[in-house]
Order: C-alpha cells, then structure tokens, then sequence
C-alpha cells in the first residue's frame, strides 16, 4: 500500500526542520522532479548536487533527510518513466482546504520550473508543445487566488492538477533519458 501523502510530507517537514531548511516538502518534490524531468543525470546521486544547490546552499543532504529524498527520487523516477505508476505531484490531500492545496500546487509548480531551468538550458529550443506548457506553468505558479470552497472550485482545481501532472509527464518524455537499449529489446519479446 502507498504512503498517503501527508503522511509524506509530515516526514519530509519533519526532518527539513530537523536540517533547519526553510522550504515546503512540496517545493522539494517539485524542485527534484523539475531535474529528473529536465534531464537531469540518473546515475545513483546525479540529482544530488543540484538539488543541494537550490534546498540547502550547496551544502549536501545528510541523515534522514537524504534518505528520504532518495526515496522520492526514486518514485518519482519509476512514476515518471511507466506511465502505469501514475505520477503525481506530492501535494496535500483532498480533506485539506481548498486554499492550502492551491497554495502548494503554485508552490510545486514554482519549483518544478526552477528545477526543470536549472537543469535543462535549453528550454527555448525545446518542441512548441513543451515551451506551450511551460509558459502555461508560469502562469500557474504566478497565480495567487482568492479560493472559494465550492465544486466549480474544486473542479477547476482537479483540471489544474491534472494538466501540471501530464506537463511534467511531458517534459520528461521530452527531456528525460532515452531508453536503454536493452528496454526497447525486453519490448519487443514476445513470450
């Protein structure tokens, strides 16, 4: 069974708290899937110096901390690569408010951008469906709103997320590692 999500970012907040780092654990998740859908390198600690670099002043992750940001990565990874994981952005759970929910996903999507710019310089030259997006997610993220606890609202918000979490799909498809070649010849078995 999956880990609910506040329970994630209860650990997450606990031991950023316990490293004395001021960000939101949804800004984390955000900022590492930004790299790892911006191409960042997939060897076992490739993300590691980029993403100290925007969480903690360069300054390595240690402790609990490090392990489970390693975890995320490394769902996030799996989620992103197999479209059958489902990946989804780690944000507050339906029962939270309205507002609190559309606060993380404009803080999420903040991240996902700087860590998707940092990453990958060459976003201009990316296809036109990829800058389409990324424009929309600046948007996004720049939207501050005066949320009313309604279905039209919820309803609007559930399309938000949905469209963040296939952009990111997106960009990953478009930025991500390429196949082994050894995937593309399992695919190919036929048993």
């Amino acid at each position: 069974m999956a880990t609910p999500p506040s329970l994630c970012i209860d650990k997450l907040k606990t031991a950023l708290s316990a490293a004395e780092i001021g960000q939101h654990p949804v800004e984390v998740h955000g900022a590492l899937v930004g790299l790892i859908s911006g191409g960042v390198s997939v060897n076992r600690d490739g993300w590691q110096k980029p993403l100290a670099e925007l969480m903690n002043d360069g300054q390595p992750l240690t402790g609990e901390l490090k392990v489970l940001v390693g975890e995320m990565y490394q769902d996030a990874l799996t989620r992103l690569a197999d479209a059958e994981f489902g990946f989804v952005p780690l944000l507050p759970e339906e029962e939270e408010p309205l507002a609190s929910r559309v606060e993380a996903l404009s803080l999420w999507v903040q991240s996902f951008l700087t860590g998707l710019a940092i990453i990958q310089p060459k976003l201009n030259q990316a296809s036109a469906d990829v800058r389409e997006v990324i424009q929309d997610l600046a948007e996004i993220a720049r939207v501050e709103l005066d949320v009313t606890e309604d279905e039209e609202s919820e309803a609007a918000y559930m399309e938000i997320l949905e469209f963040v979490r296939m952009s990111a799909i997106l960009c990953y498809a478009e930025f991500g590692p390429e196949p082994s070649v050894d995937d593309a010849a399992e695919d190919k078995i036929i048993h």
